[in-house]
């Protein structure tokens, strides 16, 4: 994978993030992404984010179950195994209700959770490249893109007068690769021995 450069400015509280999130993209930075250790109201316009999708996909999930619902039950008792059950008729809409509802939610929530992993990569033996060890724990990290353009050492400075208690820059892959953290950090530990 293509590995970019990112400069990485941390915040240790969001009420300095929130000016320093619009000062950068006035300035004309392209934000890759803001790491916080809760969910901050507000921050999804602030970096010019469009709402998700997800309820759409979770419609067409919902859509999906009752229609399989009432395309299986109905063929199953009307035409596969139609049985006589106390003179009812075999098409008995009203008492597939729960089955079809049932159905609708199942393929709703699992169809979502799926969706929402695959649109985070979220998944075991899953990594990505971690810009602050303290991101999730009681930092707000900014990660900036870098381009050809990009003046790094203004970009720094940039930050720091904006609030920033730390920044640095960081070399990191592009996306999510496979792999195991503690196979992998074992294997850069045994490569540092070996070097010394």
């Amino acid at each position: 994978m293509a590995k970019k450069k990112f400069v990485v400015g941390c915040f240790d509280n969001e009420e300095v993030l929130f000016p320093a999130v619009k000062k950068v993209r006035t300035a004309g930075y392209k934000i890759r992404d803001v790491y916080t250790p809760f969910p901050v109201h507000g921050l999804d316009h602030a970096l010019g984010l469009r709402e998700t999708s997800l309820h759409t996909a979770g419609f067409i999930y919902g859509i999906t179950g009752t229609a399989t619902a009432l395309g299986g039950i109905s063929w199953i008792l009307t035409y596969d195994w139609p049985l006589n059950i106390g003179g009812k008729p075999h098409f008995a809409l009203p008492a597939w209700i729960p089955i079809t509802f049932e159905l609708t939610v199942l393929f709703a929530a699992v169809g979502m959770v799926y969706t929402f992993c695959y649109l985070c990569q979220l998944a075991p033996f899953v990594k990505k490249h971690h810009f602050h060890p303290r991101a999730t724990d009681d930092l707000f990290v900014m990660v900036i893109e870098c381009t050809d353009k990009t003046n790094v050492e203004d970009l720094k400075g940039f930050l720091s007068s904006n609030g920033a208690i730390e920044v640095n820059e960081q070399i990191a892959e592009e996306g999510w690769w496979w792999g195991r953290y503690d196979k992998d950090d074992e294997k850069t530990l045994e490569k540092e021995i070996v070097a010394a």
